[in-house]
Parts: C-alpha cells; sequence; structure tokens
C-alpha cells in the first residue's frame, strides 16, 4: 500500500510540473504525453504504476521487452509501450511485434529492416528519427546533416516518421539542444518531438516537446 501511495504521489507530481510548464509555454498540458521509462524495472514495479491508471511505457531492450511486456499486455487494457534504445536491424521484425512506435530510427539500414518488418507482419507502427543532436562520437543517432535525407527514404519505403527525438549531452544545458530539435523537427514538417528525461522534461516541455521519458522521477531510484 505504502508503495503505491509513494508511486501516486510521484506520478501526480510530475503531472502538475508537466501542467506547469505548458501554461508557461501557452501550451496544453495533454498535448504533452509523459511516458514512464520501465527499462530494467521489474514487473511488479510497472504493475504499480499501471494500477495508478498510467499507460505509456519506454524499453530500451528488445529482449527485456518481450520477457516482460506480453503478460502485462494481457492484464491490463490500452497498454502502448515505445521503443527509445538502440535497434539492431535483425531485431527489427521483434521491434515490429512488440512496440506500439519506435523513437530511435537512425539509419538507412534500418530503414530498410523495418519496412521489411512491417509488410512481413501487416503492422505499421510509427517511428522517430533520433538525432545525435550533440555530434557526439559515442552516441547512436543520426548526424544533423543527414535528418532531411533519413527522412526522405524512410517516407519512400512507407514508414510514418511521427517527430524527431534526441538524447542531449550531459554535463551542459540542454535548452540549446532542445531548441535546435525543435527546428530541425519544423523545417522537415514534423510534429513531434520525443526529448526530455527526468532531469530536464520541464525545459523540453517549453520548447516543444511532445513526448518526455521519465524514468528515475517516477519510479523511484533503482537499488
Amino acid at each position: 500500500m505504502t508503495q503505491n501511495l509513494e508511486c501516486n504521489e510521484r506520478l501526480n507530481g510530475i503531472q502538475e510540473k508537466i501542467a506547469k510548464a505548458a501554461k508557461l509555454a501557452q501550451r496544453k498540458a495533454e498535448d504533452v504525453r509523459l511516458m514512464a521509462i520501465s527499462k530494467t524495472r521489474s514487473a511488479d514495479e510497472i504493475r504499480t504504476l499501471l494500477d495508478t491508471g498510467h499507460r505509456l511505457f519506454g524499453e530500451n531492450r528488445v529482449q527485456e521487452t518481450a520477457a516482460k511486456w506480453p503478460a502485462l499486455r494481457e492484464a491490463y487494457d490500452d497498454v502502448e509501450v515505445h521503443l527509445v534504445g538502440q535497434l539492431q536491424s535483425n531485431k527489427a521484425e521483434d521491434a515490429v511485434q512488440l512496440f506500439d512506435a519506435i523513437h530511435s530510427l537512425d539509419r538507412s539500414s534500418l530503414v530498410k529492416a523495418l519496412a521489411k518488418a512491417m509488410d512481413k507482419l501487416d503492422r505499421r507502427i510509427p517511428c522517430y528519427i533520433q538525432v545525435n543532436i550533440g555530434e557526439e562520437s559515442q552516441k547512436g543517432g543520426c548526424m544533423i546533416g543527414n535528418v532531411s535525407d533519413l527522412l526522405e527514404t524512410a517516407r519512400s519505403a512507407g514508414i510514418d516518421v511521427a517527430g524527431l527525438m534526441c538524447v542531449p549531452p550531459t554535463g551542459v544545458h540542454p535548452a540549446p539542444y532542445f531548441a535546435l530539435l525543435a527546428k530541425l523537427s519544423k523545417d522537415n514538417g514534423l510534429m513531434g518531438l520525443s526529448m526530455g528525461m527526468s532531469g530536464d522534461f520541464e525545459s523540453a516541455i517549453k520548447l516543444g516537446a511532445t513526448y518526455v521519458r521519465v524514468g528515475t522521477a517516477l519510479f523511484g531510484a533503482r537499488p
């Protein structure tokens, strides 16, 4: 019972912060979707959040999602699970089966693999192009200068690109990177912006985020 109360309090607190940030940006709070990042979290931890009524989750790995989510989906209606981690092309078919959206489309070879999987399974799911917004060598994502070409490749393959996603560099203020992603999105005629995590989602909302990806602030610190 205590765990449920703590979970409810955390969720309500984040929703209040989302509403406040949206209001400051003259946006509607309902235009920002809160994605609970449940990577490495147990099924019991996830159930506690599901019992509050929350239904949108993000996972990093295909294998972990396959182990946890089929049973949870059977027990709870209207659940959405999005992939926010890097995706290997050889896991594309599994990803199309498991997820409701993919936020890590970053290369033409993955476009080809996803398009093939969607055709085979007759299942179309929206994708977000992940942009390496800080142009960091150790991070995945499409380089800024290649976004338009990758978008055209994906659209030509019949993939619905809903927007852009980024993870700004750590240790610096994220706002300029969020603003750059918003500009890239607008320049390419896209509406969706998947950006902002536990420590910076309010800044992301003020700069146009439509999805914020929150883990620790919702679930609490990992053991």
